[in-house]
């Protein structure tokens, strides 16, 4: 059993974080933009894109699962490390490496990218938030007349004496 199963799974995984990275990235342009429908139409493509990549890595697992059943010890743990000391092939050594590294590159992109993401939404809720609280009046300014002295009573905004 050869290592390429598991290299071609990690490419598919790699491809799918690199379609994850253009959608987060568009994500960004519609929070600037603070166009909601925009933003509901690539959420949605965002949740399809997790959701192939639940998938793609479960089959992962399951590959790697079955390359250490056959090569490995039962009691090692299924890493990258190991996996790399157990390929006698230079050839797949290198380019299960290369599959790791290009992997590993778009899920720190895609990490870094979702948190500037995170944070442009924080400070919209933040200005959202401010803006409701300048709209809405106080209970200091719903007393009407000249006296402010006075202490004011306790009513509902309502008068129920109708």
């Amino acid at each position: 059993m050869s290592v390429q199963a598991i290299i071609e799974k990690l490419d598919k995984l790699t491809t799918i974080h690199e379609q994850l990275l253009a959608v987060s990235h568009e994500k960004t342009a519609v929070v600037k933009e603070g166009n909601v429908e925009k933003l509901q139409s690539v959420l949605i493509k965002e949740r399809k894109l997790v959701q192939q990549l639940d998938q793609a890595e479960e089959k992962r697992q399951q590959e790697v699962a079955l390359w250490f059943s056959y090569h490995g010890d039962p009691k090692e743990e299924a890493t990258v490390t190991n996996l790399l000391n157990h390929t006698e092939s230079e050839a797949e050594k290198k380019a299960l490496e290369n599959s790791v590294v290009r992997l590993t590159e778009f899920i720190v992109k895609l990490k870094q990218q979702e948190q500037l993401n995170m944070a442009l939404i924080q400070q919209s809720m933040q200005f959202v938030q401010l803006s409701i609280d300048l709209l809405s009046p106080s209970l200091k300014n719903m007393n009407y007349g000249k006296d402010n002295d006075k202490p004011a009573i306790n009513r509902s905004v309502f008068d129920s004496k109708a």
